[in-house]
């Protein structure tokens, strides 16, 4: 992909006990076709985080890369908004 038609998305991570991998949970709103109601989907992607930055419940933008294995595509950009370490 170029840069100029690769994608961005805002998610959370969900899970990060892989080596140099997340999970992000992106969220987004569909209206129903025939019914025209309002749905909440899901969609969990597995993420590329080189330096092992991204924790739990981060907010963190993605950006659609070039597939680095089976199931990743996406890379870590930024972390958007930390989580509140207890």
């Amino acid at each position: 992909m170029s840069k100029k038609n690769s994608k961005t998305l805002l998610g959370y991570i969900v899970n990060n006990k892989m080596k140099k991998t997340i999970i992000v949970s992106v969220n987004r709103i569909v209206k129903h076709k025939i019914y025209k109601k309002i749905i909440r989907k899901t969609t969990k992607l597995q993420v590329h985080d080189e330096k092992n930055i991204g924790k739990i419940g981060d907010l963190v933008r993605i950006k659609e890369c070039r597939p680095i294995s089976k199931k990743k595509s996406w890379i870590l950009i930024k972390i958007v908004q930390k989580t509140k370490n207890l």
